[in-house]
């Protein structure tokens, strides 16, 4: 049986690199993309590559840019000759107050969180088909619930939402669509200081307003994403809250 091949876009580090680690120990060969982070990228695939020779690679691609999207997925197709699961988690993410924000701003963070992601799912979506495969988006719980300060990048997110439901339908009923919303994962870094009374103030009154009181770890982000990617058969067209409850207050 041929070896199943994911693809992770915007997978160096953080959750990404999780959800690549998670893939690869579940026996994917792993095709990873990044936008500036080569040294994490090639890291990341050298320590894959010594776990099972020839199972990982990596992809500059920038997902505003149509081109750079078409030419990842031909790289990945030629070099690994197949695709399973395809896994678009790439993202812009800072602020952008609404009275002074430019259209590169909107190019930027709507390119990168929902156009990238559109394209590159249409051009891989045969092969997906052909391999009765799964598509899974990262969204965010702003997606939902509008981020102060943020609106560009909350639009983006309300928009690849949607877009899963409609890959559902439209790629179905071989190829399934999901989205996973992380919530509170990694402090932000405005409450990163730990020398700072007012960040661990900060902190508390985060931590308030998730019902479990603690923060989610990258892993529990990657688990949901490998879940609905290759256990849950009859889940599509929905997106899973990994929040500890926050979005229930």
């Amino acid at each position: 049986m041929a070896t199943k091949v994911v693809l992770i876009t915007g997978a160096a580090i953080r959750i990404g690199a999780c959800i690549a680690r998670t893939f690869h120990s579940k026996g994917f060969d792993v095709a990873i993309s990044y936008r500036s982070s080569l040294t994490a990228a090639q890291a990341l695939i050298d320590e894959l590559n010594a776990i099972r020779a020839d199972s990982a690679s990596c992809w500059p691609a920038e997902m505003t840019d149509q081109a750079s999207v078409s030419r990842l997925g031909r790289d990945v197709l030629a070099h690994h000759k197949r695709l399973d699961v395809l896994i678009n988690n790439a993202s812009s993410f800072y602020p952008t107050a609404y009275g002074d924000s430019t259209q590169a701003q909107w190019d930027d963070l709507v390119g990168s969180n929902l156009r990238g992601a559109y394209f590159l799912t249409q051009q891989l979506s045969a092969e997906l088909t052909a391999n009765f495969g799964a598509v899974v988006n990262l969204t965010d719980t702003h997606a939902d619930r509008a981020l102060p300060k943020h609106p560009i990048y909350s639009i983006a997110k309300a928009g690849l939402k949607a877009m899963t439901k409609s890959l559902a339908i439209e790629l179905a009923p071989h190829v399934r669509a999901n989205g996973v919303s992380p919530g509170a994962i990694l402090w932000p870094p405005s409450l990163e200081d730990d020398n700072d009374p007012a960040v661990e103030t900060g902190r508390q009154t985060m931590l308030a307003g998730i019902p479990l009181a603690k923060l989610g770890k990258m892993q529990d982000i990657a688990d949901t994403v490998y879940f609905v990617a290759c256990e849950a058969t009859y889940l599509t067209g929905q997106t899973i809250k990994v929040d500890g409850g926050r979005s229930l207050r």
